[in-house]
């Protein structure tokens, strides 16, 4: 094993065993913050693989967190699954409209993929809504307390919660950092950087980009899945243009093509609105100026930033 290896795999290993040290001493409020703010990062640690690591902006990522929610919560509610089939149900149905989503999207690029996967996932928010009977369209419902017991373990209790949330935050981080390393990832990398010249080596250029797809939208409906499952809501305003443009901003922030860029994107947007909405009622305004500022002085992202000036091989 390389020293560099060694490196990146003390880096990430350390934030976890950072995020696990951190339960013992963070105050309740923070605590539940950070247990929400780690299912979200993994969402982003997803979008991040088509993203950043194959350049492909989707705008429908919605659709993906919704699918795994809804799969989870919907056999909950109406088909009396317990929490584990129930989480692969919403994992496997996010893995199948990712499928079939990108059977039809990539046979486009550019803006008009843009187009396409916002689209889509209008179509889905609107499906929740117009089977209101079943789903309680905006009103969404409320998994109970009862119905969240995984194996013996309540994950309504916030130690639970918090490391349920964890686990998955840790899997995620640690499928990425696999990936972009392995040669599928780098293959990615250079459809990133020049598709036209990756097809004329010989790759498959369509079936990679649909691998990538696949895999970022199961990974955004675990996300969904789980988020469902820990703070006890399903409701359609999850499959809304928001969802789709938070984890782009997220990444962008943290610093698209880079492992640890979802999760410093994720946790300085959360605090940045948290904070600025305790000062005045005109948060976004603070959020927003913040937001231009980062952009024009940090374009890479707060983590791209760091790859750039400090450590060249940051993954």
């Amino acid at each position: 094993m390389s020293i560099e290896t060694r490196r990146v795999l003390a880096l990430h290993g350390g934030l976890v065993a950072l995020l696990i040290g951190l339960h013992f001493v963070l105050p309740a409020y923070h605590h539940g913050n950070l247990a929400r703010i780690m299912v979200l990062a993994s969402y982003a640690i997803g979008y991040n693989i088509l993203f950043g690591y194959t350049g492909l902006l989707s705008l429908g990522h919605a659709l993906f967190f919704a699918a795994g929610m809804y799969g989870m919560a919907l056999t909950i509610q109406h088909a009396g699954f317990t929490p584990a089939p129930a989480l692969l149900s919403g994992i496997v149905a996010g893995a199948l409209v990712s499928g079939a989503l990108a059977l039809l999207a990539l046979r486009t690029t550019g803006v008009a993929f843009m187009i396409v996967t916002l689209m889509f996932a209008q179509a889905g928010y609107l499906t929740i809504l117009y089977f209101g009977e079943y789903t309680r369209g905006d009103e969404g419902f409320v998994i109970q307390t009862a119905q969240r017991v995984l194996w013996g373990i309540d994950l309504s209790d916030p130690a639970n919660r918090y490391f349920a949330a964890l686990s998955l935050f840790a899997i995620c981080l640690g499928l990425s950092l696999w990936l972009v390393r392995a040669p599928f990832g780098r293959v990615l990398v250079a459809i990133r950087e020049n598709e036209e010249r990756v097809r004329m080596l010989g790759y498959d250029t369509y079936a990679h980009k649909l691998g990538a797809m696949v895999i970022s939208g199961t990974m955004a409906a675990a996300s969904g899945a789980v988020y469902g499952l820990l703070f006890g809501y399903a409701g359609a305003s999850f499959a809304s243009v928001q969802y789709s443009i938070f984890p782009l901003l997220w990444v962008l922030l943290g610093g698209a093509g880079t492992v640890l860029g979802p999760f410093i994107g994720t946790l300085f947007m959360f605090y940045l609105i948290d904070l600025s909405s305790g000062i005045t009622s005109a948060y976004m305004l603070i959020a927003g100026v913040t937001l231009v500022a980062l952009t024009l002085f940090a374009p890479q992202g707060l983590a791209g930033e760091v790859r750039r000036r400090i450590w060249k091989g940051l993954p």
